[in-house]
């Protein structure tokens, strides 16, 4: 296991220790108290990769004396020997990554190589030390540009792209990748293959209802595994929450209805509710708090898709994006951070919500104080598919750790209207017979 290590901005190094949290609530002058639920939660965190020096260049001491004079270009060297590739040691072809193995392969010659995953330290940075966080992806690729969606697909510069791997939109420009973009701390490694991926779909698409009947003949699709960039957040906590706490209690009322022409008079309970004032506190720590940074996939399908367990994050290495793609963050990390704490806002006056006493509340007010916030980035596995049926393309995604799979696909028109007749009539002859 590898050690969650963050750094403050002084840069000690502290443990982080396990998500908690705590919590207090004061219903007026009832004087009940609850203790707020814990919050648990799984720690893990991205894997410091960080760029160590190049050698200095030997030989002519004329060159070293222009590198000291040019430190732009030493800087660029010292970069360019940082990417890497990965020959076969059997024929020298390149390796990719291989899903189904969990290791490097090759396809030529069959040779297999593992990818020492190892031990490691996971650094989490403060908000203010985004400028330290190592840079570029370590690996000679190029980007693919989208003007349709806005996806920044990075892939090997021996593949040809022609085509969006979200949309499927051929408008796409070939570009450099941004060699200051943030490097990610660790990764989640592709772990589904094609084979598993085909699988899926076949399953997922024959079991859609109310749907054409020849859409479960589909078999030619265009899949594409993608490494997606995502920010994760840890913060602490501290809510501070009031509100009107409501009691219900029930009172017997009398009224007057008319029956049979004579006017008579009934009972009834009623329900009334009592309102007391109440107030209280609670503390949590968030840690692993998932934001996409991606602007290429259907935010509706990447939700529905799920999150992700951190806890099968590995040190980040450029041998896991050998063959794959991998989309540049496009929501940067001040963005990031504000979808974050929003994202923490929310649940936070949930829990309090749920800290109030009594059957019903009104006038909740929270006020949170966040702190110790740190952050890493990460990318994470997904299988993007993009199938044609009569003349129209439908994007799915295939979840690249639990093989979950949701999409889109076209509905078939004439047979939830005959549904809808069928079960129109039956209510109908219902209310008839019942007659």
């Amino acid at each position: 296991m590898a050690d969650i290590i963050s750094h403050t901005p002084e840069g000690d190094p502290r443990r982080e220790t396990g998500p908690s949290s705590t919590g207090s609530a004061s219903p007026g002058m009832l004087g009940e108290t609850e203790q707020g639920t814990a919050d648990t939660g799984h720690g893990a965190g991205g894997f410091v990769d960080e760029p160590l020096d190049a050698p200095r260049l030997k030989g002519d001491a004329a060159v070293a004396e222009i590198l000291d004079e040019n430190p732009e270009v030493d800087a660029l060297m010292r970069e360019e020997s940082d990417r890497e590739v990965f020959p076969c040691d059997n024929c020298g072809a390149r390796m990719r990554w291989h899903p189904d193995e969990d290791a490097m392969h090759c396809q030529y010659c069959g040779h297999v190589r593992a990818v020492d995953r190892g031990e490691g330290t996971i650094l989490e940075r403060p908000l203010s030390e985004a400028g330290t966080a190592a840079r570029g992806l370590g690996v000679d690729l190029r980007v693919l540009q989208c003007d349709t969606c806005g996806a920044r697909v990075a892939h090997e510069e021996v593949t040809t792209a022609k085509s969006c791997v979200y949309c499927g939109s051929s408008s796409v420009l070939s570009q450099e990748a941004n060699r200051n973009a943030i490097r990610p701390e660790s990764l989640i490694p592709l772990d589904i293959g094609k084979g598993g991926v085909e699988t899926a779909f076949a399953k997922w698409i024959g079991g859609l209802w109310f749907r054409p009947n020849d859409l479960k003949d589909t078999k030619r699709f265009d899949s594409v595994g993608v490494y997606v960039p995502y920010w994760t957040f840890d913060a602490s906590v501290h809510s501070d929450w009031t509100a009107d706490a409501g009691y219900y209690y029930y009172v017997n009322q009398t009224y007057i209805t008319r029956v049979n022409g004579r006017m008579v008079t009934r009972t009834r309970r009623v329900r009334k509710v009592r309102w007391v004032p109440a107030w209280g506190e609670r503390d949590d720590v968030y840690d692993d708090l998932l934001v996409p940074a991606s602007k290429g996939l259907d935010a509706d399908l990447l939700q529905k898709l799920g999150s992700f367990d951190t806890s099968g994050l590995v040190p980040y290495r450029p041998h896991y994006l050998a063959g794959w793609r991998a989309e540049e963050y496009q929501v940067d990390l001040e963005q990031g951070w504000v979808g974050g704490q929003a994202r923490i806002e929310q649940q936070q006056r949930s829990r309090c919500s749920g800290d109030v006493p009594g059957d019903t509340q009104r006038s909740l007010a929270v006020r949170n104080q966040i702190s110790d916030v740190h952050w890493k980035h990460v990318l994470l596995p997904i299988w993007s598919l993009a199938y044609r049926y009569r003349e129209k393309t439908y994007t799915v995604l295939v979840h690249g750790q639990t093989g979950r799979v949701v999409g889109k696909a076209p509905y078939s028109w004439w047979k939830i209207a005959l549904t809808v007749i069928v079960v129109g009539g039956a209510v109908a002859a219902g209310v008839v017979a019942g007659g």
